[in-house]
């Protein structure tokens, strides 16, 4: 019995093989996708920040304190001056013509209220419908502020009757900002390292379900009967196919997770002896899941559906673009019953924050947990459609 078993796991082993490289559709799942996908979306996410973002001015105080607030706002990286609106109105009509995305407004009293020591206010105008650009405009101002206020205080210590040597006085607060995990505060620095093994997991979902939809038409056409499909136990069958997945992508998890971190010069401080065994369930987990999702495929076509409908999904629920913490217990327990969220949660901590195995064991052990459970799935599933094939040409 054993030994018809591990008969049926190497004879699958090949069968499995053969047919990934006689299929185009799933060699573009495989292989196509994983080594194109990260390189296609890095060059996306480049330049990492947005700069240089334009702004409009709307200067009511026209003194040399106003000109002096605007140069530097035109000076710094991250903005730069569109022009001068004659007022608020013509600003808000930039705005709308996407001309701008900031409007500072320099009040009547701006330079009065700094002659008396008195705080000035600026009233600022960001477009939200893009966080990066409100992101650059808001880094730039609080930057602007705080010199600009460091100058003001300068100026006056070193205008008064005591004659105070200002550098003996300093900054009353000083900061020191430390960026842990992406030093360059970068999009592609942020989002890449998730995206990455969302990629490893949807192309292997979606070849495996393709490689089952290639499974059912061959049966359809050969009245409930694979014959590229040895006739011993499923439970054989699904780990073969699952190991011969994990043998094709060992190549291409080394280039997505260490050559494409080093190639565009992302973050990349953990050891591949951490993060290759940490990803090696999720490989088998999305194998898995894959093939227990195959017997609802009855065409290989029909596997691309699922690609458009589940990678959105599948981003929202990893954490990446939202909290798992933030989200509703729905939710939360929806997201983890997939593979990525474990993976991308983990793999971020491996590679940018230089953790160990250990320290991300909770992810390791839960990946395991699912590997479990969707082979168990797998193979029920497979069994049942097998039999459900055979029973509908009466063999």
């Amino acid at each position: 019995m054993l030994r018809d078993w591990f008969k049926t796991l190497i004879s699958e082993w090949g069968a499995c093989l053969r047919n990934i490289f006689r299929d185009q559709g799933v060699i573009l799942f495989f292989i196509a996708l994983p080594l194109s996908y990260p390189i296609v979306y890095t060059l996306i996410y480049n330049p990492e920040v947005v700069k240089e973002v334009p702004m409009a001015i709307v200067d009511y105080s026209r003194t040399v304190d106003s000109r002096t607030l605007v140069r530097m706002v035109d000076a710094d990286e991250y903005t730069s001056v569109y022009g001068y609106a004659t007022d608020l109105q013509e600003a808000r009509q930039w705005m709308k013509e996407r001309k701008v995305y900031g409007i500072l407004e320099i009040p009547h009293d701006y330079a009065n209220r700094i002659g008396r020591s008195e705080q000035a206010v600026l009233p600022l105008y960001c477009d939200m419908s893009l966080l990066l650009r409100y992101r650059s405009v808001l880094f730039a101002m609080t930057d602007i502020q705080l010199k600009l206020g460091n100058d003001i205080r300068t100026n006056t210590i070193n205008g008064s009757p005591i004659a105070f040597p200002a550098q003996a006085v300093g900054a009353t607060v000083d900061t020191e900002a430390y960026f842990i995990g992406n030093p360059t505060q970068g999009f592609a620095s942020f989002i890449m390292i998730g995206i990455v093994v969302l990629i490893l997991q949807q192309s292997i979902i979606l070849g495996m379900m393709m490689l089952g939809g290639g499974v059912n038409e061959r049966r359809l056409k050969n009245r409930g009967i694979d014959p590229d499909e040895p006739a011993g136990p499923q439970s054989a069958v699904v780990l073969a196919r699952a190991l011969c997945v994990a043998v094709l992508y060992l190549p291409l998890m080394i280039y997505m997770l260490h050559f494409i971190p080093e190639m565009f010069s992302l973050p990349h401080y953990g050891s591949p002896w951490q993060y290759l065994p940490f990803i090696f369930p999720l490989v088998l987990a999305s194998a898995f899941m894959g093939q227990m999702l195959s017997p609802l495929v009855t065409e290989r076509e029909s596997s691309f559906l699922v690609w458009v409908f589940t990678s959105v999904v599948f981003l929202f629920l990893s954490g990446l673009t939202w909290p798992r913490s933030a989200m509703s217990p729905a939710w939360y327990a929806v997201s983890s019953l997939i593979p990525a969220t474990w993976g991308v949660d983990g793999f971020i901590q491996i590679n940018s924050n230089m953790a160990t195995l250990n320290q991300v064991a909770p992810n390791y052990t839960m990946m395991w947990v699912l590997t479990v459970a969707y082979y168990i799935i797998a193979v029920a599933a497979n069994r049942i459609s097998r039999v459900r094939y055979l029973r509908r040409y009466g063999a």
